[in-house]
């Protein structure tokens, strides 16, 4: 059976340092150390993601966050033309709100690179059943027919118990 391919935007690696939501931290942190570094599936990042963690204000945290990316070999996705312009579709649509631009490009990305999982820790913009169903209704629109998964960590964890 093939390893799924997830992608996961920026909420989740933030998240292994969320020391204020200490439950959805644990989880985090299970799904980098017995699957992410086990190779239980094939785990991506992009340059957004870099960007937005670029954007972090404490130094020490932005360090953290980068070596993230290094120490589970997370391959890195680009936004590229075509990506784009599907993230300003899901704006344009208003699957997601004009102010959230990373959020649709991540989508976009997502969707152009037929990843079978977004994963996210961002319920309102991300990681809801609405959210998915909307997307698909745009990127069968678009002609993107590679059905998209938009969920957490804990529904990909756990798998054999």
């Amino acid at each position: 059976m093939r390893k799924l391919k997830i992608y996961l935007d920026t909420s989740v690696i933030n998240f292994l340092f969320a020391d204020d939501v200490p439950e959805f931290q644990k989880i985090t942190e299970d799904f980098f150390e017995n699957y992410v570094k086990k190779g239980k599936y094939l785990v991506y990042v992009s340059d957004v993601v870099i960007a937005e963690i670029e954007k972090t204000k404490h130094g020490n945290k932005k360090m953290l966050l980068l070596e993230v990316i290094e120490k589970y070999s997370l391959r890195i996705l680009v936004l590229d033309t075509t990506s784009d312009a599907l993230a300003n579709v899901y704006l344009r649509e208003k699957i997601i709100p004009p102010k959230k631009l990373e959020d649709a490009q991540h989508i976009a990305i997502a969707t152009c690179n037929q990843m079978d999982i977004l994963l996210s820790w961002n319920f309102k913009h991300l990681s809801n059943i609405q959210k998915q169903i909307n997307v698909k209704i745009v990127n069968e629109k678009e002609g993107y027919f590679y059905p998209l998964i938009l969920t957490n960590p804990m529904e990909v964890i756990y798998e054999n118990e």
